[in-house]
């Protein structure tokens, strides 16, 4: 009986990466500064999975390379409306950064700053405007969307976590935007 070839994260190399930061680190020793980089990257298969890596090193190839590593390492899934956009809006806060994530409808595009950019094109999100208060520390914008990210679900979740169908969920939401509308 033959087995099938399983396939490894290390063949699946479509991924995407974006460098979001790149800082010289210096450590004081006894004979003086011995200089270093230190770089942050987005890694994503747009398609909804994503993560972030760190990474240090002498040169700055070696430290992107590691940062590249570490972000493949640890990727979270993120259920996409249609692929394209949040199914709702998501608040996150890492430190003193906030941010807030808002679904957009078709043709918005990516109306977000900086990090935050990096990460919806790695993740694949096509339309979203997002908000960010608080530090421009590129570190902690990160962790701050990735804890927005995280805490986004899909109809589907909701409803099993509810235990009730999706058509259920899907009609009390039609049912609320009507009652909003005829206000």
């Amino acid at each position: 009986m033959a087995r099938t070839p399983v396939k490894t994260k290390e063949e699946n190399n479509d991924f995407i990466d974006r460098l979001v930061h790149i800082n010289r680190v210096a450590k004081v020793v006894k004979g003086g500064r011995r200089f270093g980089f230190a770089a942050l990257v987005v890694v994503g298969d747009q398609k909804g999975k994503v993560g972030f890596g760190h990474g240090k090193a002498k040169e700055v190839p070696e430290a992107i390379k590691k940062a590249t590593d570490d972000a493949k390492r640890d990727m979270i899934k993120v259920p996409l409306r249609d692929g394209r956009t949040l199914h709702h809006d998501v608040y996150g806060h890492h430190g003193a950064g906030k941010v807030l994530l808002r679904s957009a409808p078709s043709g918005t595009g990516i109306i977000a700053g900086g990090p935050m950019r990096a990460i919806f094109e790695a993740v694949g999100v096509q339309d979203v405007v997002a908000k960010s208060q608080g530090t421009a520390n590129p570190y902690n914008m990160v962790r701050a969307t990735f804890n927005a990210l995280k805490s986004e679900q899909s109809p589907r979740m909701v409803a099993a976590r509810r235990g009730i169908k999706v058509s259920n969920l899907v009609s009390r939401r039609k049912e609320l935007a009507t009652e909003i509308d005829d206000r």
